[in-house]
């Protein structure tokens, strides 16, 4: 499992504990909270009604007197009323009041009038100056038919004289609570949403972030490093730097190790051949054969001079990372690498055609030109007496194409894969091998223009050279 998406869940495994914590709190809470709410408001309401009342239970008609007057015109009364999307159609109260036994001398609803209530926690708690109150199912068979009651002592001069209770059925607040659960709940659901999302922009940024590193890391391994990402967090910031580090330290080291190979295997040739030479010219021969020794000791230590500077050369683009592109001008450019080897080209007579098609793209001109100069040299060194180069450029949608096209020899079968190897040359009509640092040297310019060289076999002759630059970098 990748670490974005253990951290996604991890963070919202943690948020959904906690919201799962609260949410649930909060609904458990909800249930107790109204009711204490209406609790409230019933001990205000029966205080007040028991005041409203007392007159009538000193007279002793108090089925007709005020209380109950009212009672019978709030029934005959209906009313609308829209509390936060909850509607309201008639009074949910259950009122009734007893005297100093606990017989019920007043029911709202007529049903309990003449019974004995003082047995009833909310009339033998008041009557005895306590607080009063009780829950009582209605309908024995159903849980949800409970009646909350809330009594008030009914008081002359000092003296309890009765009790008025008032009732509302739990019912009646199930709307309410109902309607702020589910509001908690979407509530709790949205909640969880954003933390979903959050987690996911979060999780995406540090994939994002790895990612960078890990192509990073990929191109190391693959010989083509691309430039140091910055992963926009301090902490993967010093992680890149330490790739970056050890990056340098073992391509040093490898670096070396491998150049130390190559250079004495290319430098056995020209040193055994001055040496032969110079024991040979030690012996005194003739003149004309001591000219001929001479004559090749100088081109053998031009030749390792030669290879020195290009390696030399090599091992400075081998440690750039990047260059600072500006607009180059494909015609001009095939104009001067053309003109820099018109006496390769008139000595064999080759016919060279160049077409830039007023094409123009970002680099470094200086590395581009000897990047092509190289190719075009090797097309001079396999092209035959009077036969021809074309110069080259086409665009496409996501590319631009510089190539360099001859009608030699090709590539042989067995050189395809080792052609862009350091050291590496096939040899040419003089018997004479290059360097074999040319092709080498134009692959690391491909690389730090983020492109790419490739060489193929024409199927009428020749070999055909294109170097891609992809559009993003041009």
């Amino acid at each position: 499992m990748r670490i974005g998406m253990r951290l996604l869940l991890g963070y919202f495994l943690i948020v959904a504990i906690a919201a799962w914590f609260v949410l649930s709190i909060f609904v458990q809470e909800v249930k107790p909270g109204v009711r204490r709410a209406t609790e409230g408001t019933l001990i205000d309401t029966a205080t007040l009604l028991a005041e409203v009342g007392r007159d009538d239970l000193l007279t002793g008609a108090a089925q007709n007197g005020r209380l109950a007057q009212a009672f019978s015109q709030l029934h005959q009364r209906p009313f609308r009323a829209n509390i936060g999307g909850i509607h309201k159609v008639r009074n949910e109260y259950h009122v009734y009041m007893t005297d100093a036994q606990g017989r019920v001398v007043f029911d709202s609803t007529g049903k309990g009038l003449g019974e004995d209530y003082s047995r009833w926690n909310d009339v033998w708690l008041t009557l005895r100056g306590q607080y009063g109150a009780r829950s009582t199912q209605d309908d024995p068979s159903d849980p949800e038919s409970t009646v909350m009651y809330v009594a008030a002592p009914i008081v002359d001069q000092g003296k309890i004289i009765g009790v008025l209770s008032v009732g509302k059925p739990n019912s009646a607040m199930a709307p309410v609570i109902h309607r702020s659960e589910r509001r908690i709940l979407w509530a709790g659901g949205a909640l969880l949403g954003i933390a979903l999302l959050i987690g996911l922009v979060v999780a995406w940024w540090i994939n994002r972030s790895i990612s960078s590193l890990s192509r990073y890391a990929d191109s190391v391994t693959q010989d083509t490093p691309l430039p140091l990402p910055d992963p926009g967090s301090s902490e993967l910031r010093k992680l890149a730097q330490a790739l970056e580090n050890m990056r340098i330290r073992l391509e040093g080291k490898n670096y070396i190790e491998h150049y130390v190979h190559a250079l004495t295997h290319e430098l056995k040739s020209p040193l055994a051949a001055i040496r032969g030479a110079a024991e040979i010219l030690a012996e005194q021969p003739p003149p004309q054969v001591a000219a001929r020794f001479v004559d090749n000791i100088l081109v053998q230590n031009a030749r390792m001079q030669s290879l020195v500077e290009k390696l030399l050369e090599q091992a400075k683009l081998e440690n750039r990372v990047e260059i600072i592109p500006t607009p180059v001008s494909i015609d001009a450019l095939f104009t001067r690498i053309s003109d820099a080897r018109s006496m390769q080209l008139a000595v064999k007579n080759i016919t060279l055609t160049g077409n830039g098609a007023a094409l123009t793209v970002n680099g470094d001109a200086d590395l581009l030109e000897q990047a092509l100069g190289n190719l075009l040299d090797n097309a001079i060194d396999f092209t035959p007496t009077g036969g021809s180069i074309i110069l080259s450029a086409e665009e496409t949608q996501k590319q631009t194409l510089l190539k360099v096209t001859d009608n030699g020899s090709g590539i042989p079968d067995y050189a395809q894969s080792r052609i862009f190897e350091r050291f590496y040359s096939l040899p040419r009509e003089t018997g004479l091998k290059s360097s074999g640092l040319g092709l080498a040297f134009v692959q690391e310019v491909a690389r730090l223009h983020h492109g790419e060289i490739q060489l193929q076999n024409r199927e009428e002759g020749g070999v055909e050279a294109i170097l891609r630059l992809h559009r993003p970098f041009t």
